[in-house]
Protein backbone atom coordinates (compact mmCIF):
# COMPACT_ATOMS: atom_id res chain seq x y z
CA UNK A 1 0.00 0.00 0.00
CA UNK A 2 1.32 3.58 -1.13
CA UNK A 3 2.33 5.56 2.26
CA UNK A 4 -0.24 8.10 1.24
CA UNK A 5 -2.88 5.94 0.65
CA UNK A 6 -5.96 5.66 3.07
CA UNK A 7 -7.03 2.50 4.44
CA UNK A 8 -11.11 1.53 4.09
CA UNK A 9 -11.53 1.93 7.93
CA UNK A 10 -9.76 5.07 7.65
CA UNK A 11 -12.18 6.29 5.19
CA UNK A 12 -14.70 5.06 7.71
CA UNK A 13 -13.56 6.44 10.37
CA UNK A 14 -13.15 10.35 8.70
CA UNK A 15 -16.63 9.96 7.24
CA UNK A 16 -17.78 9.60 10.61
CA UNK A 17 -15.84 11.98 12.11
CA UNK A 18 -17.43 14.76 9.79
CA UNK A 19 -20.64 14.07 11.08
CA UNK A 20 -20.56 13.77 14.52
CA UNK A 21 -18.11 13.64 18.07
CA UNK A 22 -16.88 10.37 18.35
CA UNK A 23 -16.58 8.57 21.80
CA UNK A 24 -13.46 6.54 23.20
CA UNK A 25 -13.93 4.80 26.44
CA UNK A 26 -12.52 5.32 29.94
CA UNK A 27 -10.15 3.84 32.17
CA UNK A 28 -9.25 0.26 32.34
CA UNK A 29 -7.19 0.34 35.35
CA UNK A 30 -9.96 1.88 37.19
CA UNK A 31 -12.38 -0.99 36.26
CA UNK A 32 -10.22 -3.72 37.34
CA UNK A 33 -9.77 -2.09 40.78
CA UNK A 34 -13.53 -2.44 41.29
CA UNK A 35 -12.96 -6.19 41.07
CA UNK A 36 -10.91 -6.34 44.14
CA UNK A 37 -8.76 -8.92 42.76
CA UNK A 38 -6.10 -10.72 44.57
CA UNK A 39 -2.29 -11.94 44.11
CA UNK A 40 -4.13 -15.26 43.02
CA UNK A 41 -6.77 -13.95 41.35
CA UNK A 42 -3.89 -12.42 38.91
CA UNK A 43 -2.16 -15.49 38.50
CA UNK A 44 -4.69 -17.60 37.47
CA UNK A 45 -4.20 -21.21 36.65
CA UNK A 46 -1.53 -21.05 34.64
CA UNK A 47 0.81 -18.87 36.82
CA UNK A 48 -0.38 -20.08 40.10
CA UNK A 49 3.32 -21.48 40.57
CA UNK A 50 5.52 -18.89 38.84
CA UNK A 51 8.47 -17.72 40.29
CA UNK A 52 12.30 -16.44 39.70
CA UNK A 53 14.63 -18.03 41.34
CA UNK A 54 16.46 -15.82 44.28
CA UNK A 55 13.48 -13.35 43.31
CA UNK A 56 10.25 -12.67 45.40
CA UNK A 57 7.57 -12.33 42.61
CA UNK A 58 4.39 -10.64 42.91
CA UNK A 59 2.11 -9.70 39.81
CA UNK A 60 -0.94 -8.07 41.27
CA UNK A 61 -0.96 -4.65 39.52
CA UNK A 62 0.21 -6.37 36.15
CA UNK A 63 -3.02 -5.68 34.69
CA UNK A 64 -1.85 -7.10 31.19
CA UNK A 65 -1.46 -10.08 32.45
CA UNK A 66 -5.78 -10.09 33.21
CA UNK A 67 -6.08 -10.65 29.10
CA UNK A 68 -4.59 -14.35 29.78
CA UNK A 69 -5.98 -15.13 33.53
CA UNK A 70 -9.06 -12.97 33.54
CA UNK A 71 -9.96 -12.87 29.99
CA UNK A 72 -13.94 -12.38 30.84
CA UNK A 73 -13.12 -9.68 33.08
CA UNK A 74 -12.00 -7.54 30.39
CA UNK A 75 -14.33 -8.40 28.03
CA UNK A 76 -16.91 -7.46 30.42
CA UNK A 77 -14.71 -4.38 31.32
CA UNK A 78 -15.37 -3.49 27.08
CA UNK A 79 -18.49 -4.42 27.09
CA UNK A 80 -19.86 -2.13 29.24
CA UNK A 81 -17.80 0.92 27.92
CA UNK A 82 -19.78 0.22 24.96
CA UNK A 83 -23.03 -0.34 26.24
CA UNK A 84 -22.13 3.52 27.85
CA UNK A 85 -22.01 4.28 24.03
CA UNK A 86 -18.03 4.30 23.41
CA UNK A 87 -17.05 4.01 19.45
CA UNK A 88 -13.62 3.19 20.10
CA UNK A 89 -12.26 0.87 22.71
CA UNK A 90 -8.66 0.62 23.80
CA UNK A 91 -7.18 -3.04 24.01
CA UNK A 92 -5.98 -3.87 27.63
CA UNK A 93 -1.76 -3.33 26.21
CA UNK A 94 -1.33 -0.55 27.76
CA UNK A 95 2.44 -1.94 29.52
CA UNK A 96 2.44 -5.10 27.59
CA UNK A 97 6.19 -4.21 26.00
CA UNK A 98 8.49 -6.73 26.76
CA UNK A 99 10.20 -3.00 28.40
CA UNK A 100 7.47 -2.50 30.67
CA UNK A 101 6.70 -6.52 31.03
CA UNK A 102 10.46 -6.90 31.99
CA UNK A 103 9.58 -5.37 35.62
CA UNK A 104 7.27 -8.74 36.32
CA UNK A 105 10.27 -10.94 34.76
CA UNK A 106 7.56 -11.82 31.75
CA UNK A 107 8.67 -10.00 28.85
CA UNK A 108 8.08 -13.64 26.65
CA UNK A 109 4.42 -12.86 27.04
CA UNK A 110 4.58 -9.42 25.87
CA UNK A 111 3.15 -10.77 22.57
CA UNK A 112 0.25 -13.42 23.51
CA UNK A 113 -1.10 -10.27 26.05
CA UNK A 114 -1.60 -7.95 22.89
CA UNK A 115 -2.80 -11.01 20.69
CA UNK A 116 -5.50 -12.01 22.80
CA UNK A 117 -5.97 -8.40 24.03
CA UNK A 118 -6.84 -7.16 20.94
CA UNK A 119 -8.95 -10.15 20.07
CA UNK A 120 -10.73 -10.29 23.05
CA UNK A 121 -11.42 -6.12 22.27
CA UNK A 122 -12.43 -7.10 18.74
CA UNK A 123 -14.81 -9.85 19.57
CA UNK A 124 -16.88 -7.05 22.05
CA UNK A 125 -17.01 -4.58 19.45
CA UNK A 126 -17.92 -7.16 17.09
CA UNK A 127 -20.91 -7.95 19.23
CA UNK A 128 -22.07 -4.58 19.56
CA UNK A 129 -21.52 -3.09 16.12
CA UNK A 130 -24.02 -2.22 13.87
CA UNK A 131 -24.51 -0.32 10.37
CA UNK A 132 -25.83 2.46 11.83
CA UNK A 133 -22.71 2.40 14.83
CA UNK A 134 -19.97 0.71 13.87
CA UNK A 135 -17.55 -0.18 16.62
CA UNK A 136 -13.94 0.49 16.39
CA UNK A 137 -10.80 -1.43 18.28
CA UNK A 138 -8.00 0.86 18.99
CA UNK A 139 -4.60 -0.92 19.60
CA UNK A 140 -3.16 0.71 22.83
CA UNK A 141 0.60 2.06 22.91
CA UNK A 142 2.13 2.93 26.31
CA UNK A 143 4.86 5.01 26.80
CA UNK A 144 7.14 2.30 29.02
CA UNK A 145 8.62 2.90 32.34
CA UNK A 146 11.48 4.03 30.62
CA UNK A 147 12.69 7.36 28.73
CA UNK A 148 14.58 8.10 25.78
CA UNK A 149 15.53 11.49 26.49
CA UNK A 150 15.86 12.04 30.29
CA UNK A 151 18.47 10.41 32.21
CA UNK A 152 18.04 8.91 35.39
CA UNK A 153 21.40 9.43 36.85
CA UNK A 154 21.16 13.06 38.15
CA UNK A 155 25.05 13.24 38.04
CA UNK A 156 25.32 12.10 34.25
CA UNK A 157 23.05 13.61 32.06
CA UNK A 158 24.11 12.04 29.31
CA UNK A 159 22.73 7.79 30.70
CA UNK A 160 19.92 6.83 29.23
CA UNK A 161 18.59 3.22 30.47
CA UNK A 162 16.84 2.34 27.28
CA UNK A 163 17.87 3.08 23.68
CA UNK A 164 15.59 4.63 20.82
CA UNK A 165 16.29 0.60 18.83
CA UNK A 166 15.31 -1.01 22.07
CA UNK A 167 12.28 0.67 21.79
CA UNK A 168 11.17 0.46 18.39
CA UNK A 169 11.82 -3.41 18.83
CA UNK A 170 9.57 -3.87 21.60
CA UNK A 171 6.95 -1.74 20.02
CA UNK A 172 7.57 -3.46 16.40
CA UNK A 173 6.40 -6.70 18.90
CA UNK A 174 3.60 -4.81 19.99
CA UNK A 175 1.99 -3.27 16.58
CA UNK A 176 2.56 -6.70 14.86
CA UNK A 177 0.61 -8.46 17.62
CA UNK A 178 -1.95 -6.08 17.78
CA UNK A 179 -2.84 -6.10 14.51
CA UNK A 180 -2.90 -9.82 14.17
CA UNK A 181 -5.36 -9.11 17.22
CA UNK A 182 -7.69 -7.49 15.08
CA UNK A 183 -7.00 -3.36 16.04
CA UNK A 184 -8.51 -1.04 13.67
CA UNK A 185 -6.19 1.74 15.01
CA UNK A 186 -3.33 2.42 16.37
CA UNK A 187 -2.73 4.73 19.41
CA UNK A 188 -0.10 5.80 20.23
CA UNK A 189 -0.83 7.26 23.98
CA UNK A 190 -0.13 8.92 27.29
CA UNK A 191 3.11 10.22 26.18
CA UNK A 192 5.88 11.62 28.34
CA UNK A 193 8.63 11.29 26.49
CA UNK A 194 8.08 12.46 22.64
CA UNK A 195 11.68 10.49 21.34
CA UNK A 196 10.04 7.59 23.14
CA UNK A 197 6.90 8.01 20.87
CA UNK A 198 8.89 8.35 18.19
CA UNK A 199 10.27 5.18 18.40
CA UNK A 200 6.76 4.01 18.12
CA UNK A 201 5.95 5.66 15.12
CA UNK A 202 9.23 4.49 14.07
CA UNK A 203 8.11 0.90 14.59
CA UNK A 204 4.45 1.33 13.10
CA UNK A 205 5.93 2.88 9.94
CA UNK A 206 8.96 -0.31 9.66
CA UNK A 207 5.87 -2.43 10.28
CA UNK A 208 3.39 -0.77 7.40
CA UNK A 209 6.14 -1.24 4.80
CA UNK A 210 6.88 -4.43 5.81
CA UNK A 211 3.23 -5.92 5.67
CA UNK A 212 2.04 -3.51 2.94
CA UNK A 213 -1.04 -2.73 4.82
CA UNK A 214 -1.39 0.46 6.71
CA UNK A 215 -4.09 1.78 9.70
CA UNK A 216 -5.46 5.06 10.79
CA UNK A 217 -2.88 6.35 14.01
CA UNK A 218 -3.99 7.91 16.70
CA UNK A 219 -1.48 9.98 19.00
CA UNK A 220 -2.46 11.37 22.64
CA UNK A 221 0.55 13.44 24.82
CA UNK A 222 -0.12 13.85 28.10
CA UNK A 223 0.86 17.74 30.11
CA UNK A 224 1.99 17.15 33.28
CA UNK A 225 1.81 19.96 35.28
CA UNK A 226 0.92 23.62 34.98
CA UNK A 227 4.18 24.41 32.89
CA UNK A 228 1.86 23.24 29.85
CA UNK A 229 4.92 21.01 28.72
CA UNK A 230 5.24 17.13 28.30
CA UNK A 231 8.08 15.68 30.72
CA UNK A 232 10.73 15.53 28.33
CA UNK A 233 10.20 19.43 28.12
CA UNK A 234 8.49 20.10 24.87
CA UNK A 235 5.29 22.49 25.26
CA UNK A 236 2.00 21.02 23.08
CA UNK A 237 2.68 22.82 19.66
CA UNK A 238 6.40 21.69 19.77
CA UNK A 239 5.16 18.16 20.48
CA UNK A 240 2.84 18.23 17.84
CA UNK A 241 5.73 19.82 15.20
CA UNK A 242 7.60 16.81 16.51
CA UNK A 243 4.91 14.04 15.75
CA UNK A 244 3.19 15.61 13.01
CA UNK A 245 5.10 14.32 10.02
CA UNK A 246 3.51 11.05 10.92
CA UNK A 247 0.41 12.52 9.42
CA UNK A 248 -1.98 10.71 12.35
CA UNK A 249 -6.03 10.56 12.18
CA UNK A 250 -6.14 12.52 15.71
CA UNK A 251 -3.83 14.08 17.50
CA UNK A 252 -4.56 14.95 21.12
CA UNK A 253 -4.14 14.89 24.92
CA UNK A 254 -5.43 12.23 27.57
CA UNK A 255 -4.32 11.79 31.59
CA UNK A 256 -2.57 13.61 33.84
CA UNK A 257 -4.13 16.98 34.84
CA UNK A 258 -7.55 16.68 34.39
CA UNK A 259 -10.43 18.83 32.33
CA UNK A 260 -10.13 21.68 33.72
CA UNK A 261 -6.61 22.25 34.65
CA UNK A 262 -6.10 20.92 30.61
CA UNK A 263 -8.22 23.60 29.08
CA UNK A 264 -5.19 25.87 27.85
CA UNK A 265 -3.55 23.34 26.25
CA UNK A 266 -6.71 21.71 24.71
CA UNK A 267 -7.25 24.90 22.88
CA UNK A 268 -3.99 25.69 21.69
CA UNK A 269 -3.90 22.15 20.11
CA UNK A 270 -7.43 22.94 18.63
CA UNK A 271 -6.24 25.30 16.59
CA UNK A 272 -2.68 24.45 15.64
CA UNK A 273 -3.28 21.02 14.50
CA UNK A 274 -4.43 20.53 10.87
CA UNK A 275 -6.15 16.76 11.43
CA UNK A 276 -8.98 15.62 14.21
CA UNK A 277 -7.86 16.03 17.94
CA UNK A 278 -8.82 13.37 20.35
CA UNK A 279 -9.20 14.82 23.89
CA UNK A 280 -9.66 11.94 27.30
CA UNK A 281 -9.01 13.66 30.32
CA UNK A 282 -8.60 12.08 33.90
CA UNK A 283 -11.77 12.49 36.49
CA UNK A 284 -9.89 15.30 37.89
CA UNK A 285 -7.11 15.31 40.40
CA UNK A 286 -6.04 12.01 42.20
CA UNK A 287 -7.62 11.48 45.71
CA UNK A 288 -6.19 8.60 46.91
CA UNK A 289 -9.65 8.48 49.31
CA UNK A 290 -12.48 7.98 46.54
CA UNK A 291 -13.44 4.87 45.40
CA UNK A 292 -12.08 5.62 41.69
CA UNK A 293 -9.06 7.29 43.21
CA UNK A 294 -10.27 10.29 41.42
CA UNK A 295 -12.83 13.15 42.47
CA UNK A 296 -14.85 14.25 39.34
CA UNK A 297 -18.74 12.66 39.01
CA UNK A 298 -19.78 12.00 35.29
CA UNK A 299 -22.01 14.73 35.48
CA UNK A 300 -18.75 17.13 36.70
CA UNK A 301 -16.15 15.73 33.52
CA UNK A 302 -18.92 15.46 30.95
CA UNK A 303 -19.97 19.02 31.82
CA UNK A 304 -16.28 19.87 31.57
CA UNK A 305 -15.93 18.03 28.00
CA UNK A 306 -19.43 19.55 26.58
CA UNK A 307 -17.52 22.90 26.87
CA UNK A 308 -14.63 21.78 25.14
CA UNK A 309 -17.18 20.32 22.67
CA UNK A 310 -18.93 23.91 22.06
CA UNK A 311 -15.71 25.66 22.07
CA UNK A 312 -14.77 23.44 19.05
CA UNK A 313 -11.89 22.03 20.88
CA UNK A 314 -12.22 18.32 19.68
CA UNK A 315 -13.23 15.62 17.77
CA UNK A 316 -12.82 12.70 19.85
CA UNK A 317 -13.95 12.51 23.36
CA UNK A 318 -13.01 10.40 26.29
CA UNK A 319 -11.99 9.23 29.36
CA UNK A 320 -8.70 8.15 31.18
CA UNK A 321 -7.87 7.90 34.72
CA UNK A 322 -11.08 7.67 37.43
CA UNK A 323 -13.42 7.44 34.58
CA UNK A 324 -16.14 4.88 34.39
CA UNK A 325 -18.69 3.83 31.98
CA UNK A 326 -21.12 6.14 33.87
CA UNK A 327 -18.48 9.53 33.18
CA UNK A 328 -18.63 7.95 29.07
CA UNK A 329 -22.50 7.67 29.06
CA UNK A 330 -22.42 11.32 30.36
CA UNK A 331 -20.23 12.42 27.67
CA UNK A 332 -21.84 10.61 24.82
CA UNK A 333 -25.33 11.95 25.93
CA UNK A 334 -23.73 15.55 26.59
CA UNK A 335 -21.74 16.36 23.16
CA UNK A 336 -24.25 13.94 21.02
CA UNK A 337 -25.47 17.37 19.52
CA UNK A 338 -22.80 19.48 19.20
CA UNK A 339 -20.91 19.68 15.55
CA UNK A 340 -17.36 18.06 15.65
CA UNK A 341 -14.56 20.63 15.33
CA UNK A 342 -13.92 21.68 12.03
CA UNK A 343 -9.68 21.17 10.97
CA UNK A 344 -8.51 23.91 10.19
CA UNK A 345 -6.28 23.73 6.78
CA UNK A 346 -2.99 25.91 7.14
CA UNK A 347 -0.52 27.04 4.37
CA UNK A 348 2.54 24.85 4.07
CA UNK A 349 5.41 25.77 6.64
CA UNK A 350 8.70 24.03 8.30
CA UNK A 351 7.17 23.53 11.27
CA UNK A 352 10.37 22.27 13.29
CA UNK A 353 10.94 21.40 17.34
CA UNK A 354 13.19 22.05 20.02
CA UNK A 355 11.40 22.04 23.36
CA UNK A 356 9.58 25.35 22.20
CA UNK A 357 7.96 25.21 18.82
CA UNK A 358 9.98 27.20 15.53
CA UNK A 359 7.98 27.89 12.16
CA UNK A 360 10.12 28.75 8.77
CA UNK A 361 7.29 30.65 6.47
CA UNK A 362 7.14 33.79 4.43
CA UNK A 363 7.44 36.35 7.11
CA UNK A 364 10.61 34.34 8.78
CA UNK A 365 12.81 33.34 6.22
CA UNK A 366 16.03 34.52 8.13
CA UNK A 367 17.44 31.76 10.43
CA UNK A 368 20.07 31.81 12.42
CA UNK A 369 22.39 28.84 12.23
CA UNK A 370 25.28 27.90 14.71
CA UNK A 371 28.27 26.59 13.20
CA UNK A 372 30.68 26.09 16.25
CA UNK A 373 29.44 22.75 17.28
CA UNK A 374 31.70 21.43 14.35
CA UNK A 375 35.01 19.54 15.10
CA UNK A 376 35.77 19.98 11.30
CA UNK A 377 35.10 24.39 11.84
CA UNK A 378 36.09 25.05 15.36
CA UNK A 379 39.84 23.98 16.67
CA UNK A 380 38.47 24.62 20.25
CA UNK A 381 35.21 22.55 20.22
CA UNK A 382 37.36 19.96 18.25
CA UNK A 383 39.88 19.80 20.97
CA UNK A 384 36.99 20.02 23.71
CA UNK A 385 35.34 16.61 21.83
CA UNK A 386 38.46 14.70 21.41
CA UNK A 387 39.73 14.98 25.34
CA UNK A 388 35.67 13.98 26.41
CA UNK A 389 35.13 17.51 27.48
CA UNK A 390 31.64 17.63 26.99
CA UNK A 391 30.20 19.93 29.97
CA UNK A 392 32.41 22.37 28.52
CA UNK A 393 31.66 21.67 24.71
CA UNK A 394 27.84 22.08 25.99
CA UNK A 395 29.08 25.73 26.97
CA UNK A 396 29.95 26.57 22.74
CA UNK A 397 26.32 25.50 21.91
CA UNK A 398 24.40 27.28 25.00
CA UNK A 399 26.76 30.28 23.82
CA UNK A 400 25.14 30.36 20.32
CA UNK A 401 21.56 29.74 21.57
CA UNK A 402 22.04 32.52 23.65
CA UNK A 403 23.12 34.98 21.13
CA UNK A 404 20.37 34.25 18.92
CA UNK A 405 20.60 30.78 17.03
CA UNK A 406 17.45 29.26 16.10
CA UNK A 407 19.19 26.16 15.10
CA UNK A 408 22.95 24.50 15.70
CA UNK A 409 24.63 22.67 12.94
CA UNK A 410 26.78 19.68 14.85
CA UNK A 411 29.36 17.97 13.18
CA UNK A 412 31.35 14.90 14.62
CA UNK A 413 33.29 13.77 11.53
CA UNK A 414 36.62 13.21 12.52
CA UNK A 415 39.61 10.82 11.35
CA UNK A 416 40.44 10.70 15.11
CA UNK A 417 37.12 10.35 17.02
CA UNK A 418 34.42 7.70 17.40
CA UNK A 419 32.61 9.95 15.35
CA UNK A 420 28.68 7.95 16.25
CA UNK A 421 30.18 7.78 20.02
CA UNK A 422 30.90 11.62 20.10
CA UNK A 423 27.50 12.31 18.70
CA UNK A 424 25.57 10.14 20.70
CA UNK A 425 27.43 11.37 23.98
CA UNK A 426 26.77 15.04 23.08
CA UNK A 427 23.09 15.34 21.72
CA UNK A 428 22.13 13.31 24.64
CA UNK A 429 24.09 15.83 26.93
Amino acid sequence: MKRDAISTTEAQLRQLLAQRILILDGAMGTMIQQYKLTEEDYRGTRFASFSVPGKEIFVKGNNELLTLTQPHIIQEIHEQYLDAGADLIETNTFGATTIAQDDYHMAELAYEMNLEAARIARAACNKYSTPDKPRFVAGALGPTPKTASISPDVNDPGARNVSFDQLVAAYHQQVRALVEGGSDVLLVETVFDTLNCKAALFAIDQFFDETHQKLPIMISGTVTDASGRVLSGQTVTAFWNSVRHARPLTIGLNCALGAALMRPYAEELSKIADTYVCIYPNAGLPNPMSDTGFDETPDVTSSLLQDFAESEFVNIAGGCCGTTPEHIKAIAEIVKSIPPRPVPTHLHQMRLSGLEPHVIDEDSLFVNVGERTNVTGSKAFARMILNEQYEEALAVARQQVENGAQIIDINMDEAMLDSVAAMTRFLRI
